[in-house]
């Protein structure tokens, strides 16, 4: 199986389609043809005829690796592989010693493997098990071999001496990653941030370099949505600052139609799937790039939906979103006009593609907003007419109490 958006594909044919285009499988063909026939002509003593089976070798490390994710222990697993590559390094080297040794004759001289005449040697698992075990010497640098006697021994020699020096230090190296890192895990995963923390405030960084760390991360993501492409760059870094990203799980839904539509969102990552009411069946699929969500935020006139949701959409895989809210979105566009005015169209337009835009109503709500405009007018007059009667009322009667005053005074003289 393989994974697409997070989920594990089972399904055999998408399986099969995918390797066939892959580029591992005229290596994976090579590898499996029956080279094994030309030995009917050539005989079994050319082995090489076989070295194709060699080039499975990538695979092996591919499941080695796979392997060491899914076992429990993998420090011991990195141990047992690292302990089959010394085995694997001294066959093959005990392999071209026994090839060496037959290219030099069997028994003609004390270094290279004895021929069928000593005793015991005529089996050919003796003549293997002599050249693991001279092949161990050497590799382990143990020495105690005969000394060679020939150009070509002295090359084989010093060539496994020097392979020895790199695998020992290969082996050192090995196992100590292995010590070293069996109490680092959770160091790896759960690093101290404190020493960063200090550090960008003995800089002096703050809000400001936080701002611009997400402009940095979301806006190129940001502007792949056709919505915002030809907006202007402040709209855009406003509206960054303003994301709040959210991740779905497959088979989540998003939002459901008629609920309340209090968010919009933007497909960072994934794929998510317009569903019908049976929740089964895709009326269509939203990839990277593409947003929804946004009529319910914006209040068109002659939306029939109002401020619901009018579409199911669910996450085919794991989908990474970004949220933004309506209160944020009225915030932004009410600084951006021309902003608010492209969304509304595009919002409009979709409408009538839907069916979900009453042109009547739309007129109706326009005459009535010139009525309440009007009315509004008229009000603002009324207020004003009413301020002016109330400060006449209000300077007539300071002028009557003055005058009450003076009357007073008059009477008591």
């Amino acid at each position: 199986g393989f994974l697409e958006d997070g989920i594990l594909v089972r399904d055999r044919g998408r399986i099969r389609r995918r390797y066939l285009r892959s580029s591992s499988f005229p290596w994976d063909v090579a590898a499996v043809l029956p080279t094994d026939l030309l030995y009917l002509r050539l005989g079994p003593g050319v082995p090489a005829v076989r070295a194709n089976r060699c080039l499975r070798a990538p695979r092996l490390f591919e499941a080695f690796d796979r392997r060491e994710t899914r076992t429990a222990h993998p420090n011991a697993f990195r141990v047992a592989k690292l302990m089959l590559y010394v085995f694997i390094a001294i066959h093959w080297y005990g392999c071209l010693y026994f090839a060496l040794s037959a290219q030099l004759g069997l028994g003609t001289d004390a270094w290279v493997c004895p021929n069928a005449s000593r005793p015991g040697f005529a089996r050919p698992l003796r003549q293997y098990l002599h050249s693991f075990y001279f092949s161990t010497l050497i590799l382990t640098t143990v020495g105690d071999t005969p000394e060679p006697q020939r150009e070509e021994e002295f090359l084989f020699v010093t060539a496994g001496f020097l392979l020895a020096v790199l695998g020992f230090a290969t082996i050192t190296g090995s196992i100590s990653s292995v010590i070293s890192n069996v109490n680092t895990a959770d160091a790896a995963f759960y690093p101290d941030p404190e020493p960063v923390r200090r550090y960008l405030r003995a800089q002096g960084a703050g809000g400001q370099l936080a701002r611009r760390v997400a402009a940095s991360v979301h806006l190129p993501a940001l502007r792949r949505v056709g919505l915002f492409q030809s907006w202007e760059h402040g709209v855009l870094r406003q509206l960054v600052l303003r994301l709040r990203p959210q991740v779905f799980g497959p088979g989540e839904f998003v939002c459901r139609r008629g609920d309340v539509g209090r968010e919009m969102y933007f497909v960072r990552e994934g794929r998510l799937a317009v569903v019908a009411e049976d929740g089964v069946t895709q009326l269509a699929v939203l990839g990277e790039g593409l947003y929804f969500g946004e009529i319910s935020l914006i209040n068109i006139k002659g939306n029939t939906s109002g401020n619901r949701r009018t579409a199911n959409i669910m996450s085919i895989g794991y989908s990474d979103l970004f949220c933004l809210s309506k209160e944020d979105l009225a915030e932004v566009l009410a600084e951006f006009p021309s902003a608010r005015a492209t969304m509304e169209a595009r919002g409009r337009e979709l409408l009538l593609r839907m069916g979900k835009l009453d042109m009547h109503a739309e007129a109706a709500a326009e005459e009535a907003e010139r009525r309440a405009q009007a009315l509004e007018t008229a009000l603002e007059g009324l207020q004003t007419r009413a301020a002016r009667l109330l400060a006449q009322l209000e300077s007539s009667a300071f002028k009557l109490a003055l005058r009450v005053e003076g009357l007073e005074r008059r009477l008591r003289r």
